[in-house]
């Protein structure tokens, strides 16, 4: 009988990144309720010592999967250790992280398992000693209770920034196992030959605890010193809606939305953007949402918590400079 809640970590560079702790967090409280064991798989190259750690957040057990091949982080190679851990130790829930590496683990990692899986979750309960996994359907417009029948592992994703992080407790320690895998070059489809950095030194967008994003009202791409002087103020990075990044003004590495980054900071300053649905399905999770515009039947404002109708080449100096005083 399956038995257990599996997380699996992820790391960049050797180093353990935030999601890691939000997931391992919520695997905790699920393992509490259920009444099980909490596991987190750590793969990578020379991790070991990383492991520990994990155990602070709630751990009983890291499962360290360490090879040269798993670093850096390849689909083929991650999918192939995990599948093979899952079927030999049959955890019953397996929760990953909705990030851009886990949506991309995930989608192959079900598929390769043979299970359903809940995408992009925001809420995870136990009933019945079974995971209810709560998932935003229709760009959010509303809210599904997925469960999962004659399943396992019972599969679901975390959306990243939602879930609470677990004071660490530093006396807590975790079993610390090397796991027995095979990983065979023929499966090995990919290889990474480059990895190209993001010299800026900003926060990625899922991982910025404030946003400011501007869209078409921002009337071109040399006008969006205004937002990165704000941002720069107050310790956010700069988004942008699809109409911006499709006229070529941000890269599509700054996208909010649907198709670009779904992000859940605690501010999140929405600029000259009038809210479409598929805009609202990738920030209406926002802890504070901002709206500035001269629309005053823009569909942002339905989700916003404070708006101001007026224009943003208005406001967004004038708030900077309160800014600077404030500071």
């Amino acid at each position: 009988m399956a038995q257990g809640v599996w997380t699996i970590a992820e790391e960049r560079e050797g180093e353990i990144r935030k999601v890691t702790y939000e997931i391992v967090s919520e695997g905790r409280r699920l393992a509490d309720a259920a009444g099980q064991e909490l596991t987190v798989v750590l793969l990578g190259s020379n991790i070991k010592d990383k492991a520990a750690e994990l155990g602070h957040y709630g751990a009983d057990k890291v499962l360290v999967a360490d090879d040269a091949k798993l670093a850096p982080y390849t689909t083929d190679a991650y999918v192939s250790v995990i599948t093979e851990l899952v079927k030999a130790n049959d955890p019953a829930i397996l929760l990953i992280s909705a990030s851009v590496q886990g949506k991309d683990l995930s989608a192959r990692l079900s598929g390769s398992l043979d299970v359903g899986m809940a995408q992009d979750c925001t809420a995870f309960a136990i009933e019945d000693g079974n995971l209810v996994a709560t998932r935003p359907i229709y760009a959010g417009k509303a809210y599904a209770n997925v469960t999962f029948e004659n399943s396992w592992p019972q599969m679901a994703t975390a959306r990243p920034k939602l879930m609470d992080i677990s004071e660490p407790d530093t006396s807590r320690s975790a079993e610390i196992v090397d796991a027995t895998f095979s990983l065979d070059e023929s499966v090995l489809k990919t290889k990474v030959v480059e990895v190209l950095k993001d010299e800026s030194g900003k926060i990625d967008l899922t991982e910025a605890d404030k946003i400011v994003s501007g869209g078409r009202g921002m009337k071109g791409p040399e006008n969006y010193n205004i937002l990165e002087e704000l941002a720069d103020l107050i310790g956010a990075t700069v988004g942008a809606s699809r109409s911006a990044v499709d006229a070529g003004w941000r890269p599509h590495s700054d996208q909010v939305g649907q198709t670009g980054k779904v992000v859940s900071p605690n501010l999140y300053v929405a600029c000259g953007i009038s809210g479409a649905i598929q805009h609202l399905a990738g920030m209406s999770t926002s802890k504070v949402i901002v709206a500035i515009n001269k629309d005053e039947d823009a569909p942002i404002f339905q989700k916003a918590d404070y708006g101001v109708v007026a224009d943003l080449f208005d406001v967004v100096p004038a708030l900077t400079e309160e800014v600077k005083k404030y500071l």
